[in-house]
């Protein structure tokens, strides 16, 4: 996208078309305008118009182009933190309902891929959170406890057991969560999208939203090609990839960004993939600076971390992604990159995703934290639930809560940019 292959890299190389979009230069009327097509605005998008909602989405750049074509493919159950953790944040009855509609979330997204006939190399058979070392092992085992004092079906797995499943010998072992699972990002957004053509929503790319007028029973969004829409409700689905000059700018002050980038090798052997992740997991580990890993269809291993792929970050990383992968798999010592690219996840205070009420009958969620797959999608459709009247927002799984600007928070994206390249210019693994 944008001639820049750093962007979207082998996700761009490998997925399907999306619809045939345009630049809006003509003046609509709508029941909702959704602005952001990503996971969240595109499963918003899709619910509403297959309940019969006359529905616009206005995208600034192309579908799927923010973190929602970029991401590592992870389709996780609930969110970062412990399960605990969101009753402590939200109060038990969000707390629970959050836990629920996330820990659940991973069934959406197979659902809507099979209803669909998304073409994104959905394959469900679980992912691996693997822990290094004692500290790691004891962080996973307690996540799995509480995990399964909810019914979820995650197994703690030994160190043998863990060898077997990814192929090497460099964890002490991992978690199992048979309700997740992986796909190509970038074909599950053009995906959603074609669904949500489907049903009768229109899309408009490269269409960013330069004004909005209140006019009291409807609002007026403008756009750069001197197209605008007036609709009752807007859907702000924008989160890390807010213009941070934009008409919503207290969005993007509230995430900090953090920067990922993947590396994807070329398609390995067949010898090769029936040692390495044998059984199509995708997988990550515990340590502050993470990695992770994960095959595509075509046998390319996609390994990733935190850091940029730009300036003095980019042979830092590469050289570093190198290392990692000889010393966790020596039989690929030597195998070339075939794609390289980056984005940005949009990380909040506690680690939850946010529910704002931006102005009259203007509601956004973001923050995913580097889990956008499920919660953008179980969010976009509880989004859909409230503008078309279904539920009210006390209702939803997240409380309303003000916008929080993060204090100081360029010199936060610095520092996790920095400090990357820092880990990774010394770190053999």
């Amino acid at each position: 996208m944008n001639d820049d292959r750093r962007t979207h890299g082998l996700w761009e190389a490998s997925a399907p078309p999306a619809p045939v979009t345009d630049s809006l230069n003509a003046h609509l009327t709508a029941d909702v305008v959704i602005v952001g097509a990503g996971f969240t605005g595109l499963s918003a998008a899709l619910h509403l118009a297959q309940g019969g909602a006359d529905v616009v989405v206005l995208e600034a750049q192309a579908i799927g182009f923010g973190g929602s074509g970029r991401n590592v493919g992870l389709i996780n159950a609930g969110m970062w933190v412990h399960p605990s953790e969101l009753p402590q944040a939200l109060g038990d009855t969000y707390g629970q309902r959050l836990l629920q509609a996330l820990g659940n979330g991973p069934d959406l997204v197979f659902e809507l891929i099979e209803r669909h006939g998304i073409a994104c190399e959905a394959v469900r058979a679980g992912t691996l959170h693997c822990a290094v070392g004692a500290r790691g092992l004891a962080d996973i085992t307690e996540r799995a406890r509480q995990w399964q004092a909810l019914g979820a079906p995650v197994h703690i797995l030994d160190a043998a057991t863990t060898q077997q499943k990814t192929g090497t010998d460099a964890y002490a072992g991992s978690l199992l969560d048979l309700r997740a699972g992986t796909l190509q990002p970038l074909a599950y957004a053009r995906g959603l999208a074609h669904a949500a053509v489907h049903a009768g929503a229109r899309i408009f790319t490269g269409s960013p939203v330069i004004a909005v007028q209140d006019h009291g029973t409807h609002w007026q969004l403008a756009t750069a090609g001197h197209g605008s829409v007036s609709a009752k409700w807007v859907i702000v689905a924008t989160n890390a990839y807010t213009s941070a000059n934009g008409v919503w700018s207290q969005i993007r002050r509230e995430l900090v960004g953090l920067p990922y980038f993947n590396m994807a090798t070329v398609p390995l052997s067949e010898a090769v993939r029936r040692r390495i992740l044998p059984e199509r997991q995708g997988a990550w580990d515990t340590r502050q600076v993470l990695s992770s890993m994960r095959m595509d269809q075509a046998g390319r291993l996609v390994f990733g971390s935190v850091g940029a792929l730009r300036g003095v970050g980019q042979a830092i990383h590469t050289d570093w992604g190198r290392r990692a992968l000889a010393r966790l798999y020596p039989e690929l010592k030597g195998v070339a990159f075939e794609h390289e690219w980056y984005g940005t996840i949009g990380m909040t205070r506690n680690s939850l995703p946010r529910f704002h009420t931006l102005a009259r009958q203007t509601v956004s969620f973001s923050g995913y934290n580097g889990r956008g797959i499920a919660p953008g999608t179980v969010l976009g459709r509880e989004l859909a639930r409230l503008v078309s009247g279904q539920i009210s927002a006390a209702a939803l799984p997240l409380p309303e809560s003000p916008v929080e600007p993060v204090a100081a928070r360029w010199a936060r994206e610095a520092w996790y940019e920095v400090g990357a390249q820092i880990v990774h210019s010394t770190a053999a693994w």
